[in-house]
């Protein structure tokens, strides 16, 4: 058997690993695909989804990765209700990273983005097996919190393209 290697040089030892990793990463450069080739006043133009530019979904997805990163590692769980609970809701929640990282600018974003997007693949390469394997609690929350965002804000981004003929 071949081993492969993951972007940080890991061996990745499981099918689900390898899966989990691979839909990661290519959801991750569809999303980026969706917004190439704009220019920085493009970025920052609200109305992609409702008040949202593109820099505030980045912003929205970092700070997912981020909660994913926070909590999903603990015995229990990531127990989505409880931490948003804390927050006031989803909408709350997403309000207050949008208003807490609207100084940071189009390349901090990026590097944020990046950055981000490397610790949670490394998450995954340290995850057990038995938690990535099919359709596991841990699995869902990891795909609904991370990778599964990429495809929504995808389609916004490209509509929103499509709808001002920005390319």
């Amino acid at each position: 058997m071949v081993r492969q290697h993951s972007a940080s040089g890991r061996a990745i030892h499981t099918p689900a690993m390898r899966n989990a990793l691979w839909t990661d990463n290519n959801f991750l450069r569809a999303f980026q695909d969706s917004y190439a080739g704009f220019s920085d006043s493009q970025m920052m133009q609200p109305g992609v989804t409702k008040a949202w530019s593109v820099r505030d979904i980045l912003v929205h997805v970092i700070n997912w990765g981020r909660e994913t990163l926070k909590h999903l590692p603990h015995p229990q769980g990531w127990k989505a209700v409880a931490v948003l609970g804390a927050y006031g809701g989803i909408n709350a929640f997403n309000a207050q990273v949008r208003t807490r990282d609207k100084h940071l600018s189009l390349s901090e974003t990026f590097r944020e983005q990046s950055s981000t997007h490397s610790q949670v693949v490394a998450f995954i390469e340290n995850t057990p097996e038995e938690n990535i394997r099919n359709d596991t609690r841990f699995r869902r929350r990891l795909r609904l919190d991370t990778y599964g965002h990429y495809p929504k804000h995808a389609a916004a981004i490209r509509n929103w393209r499509m709808q001002r003929s920005l390319g």
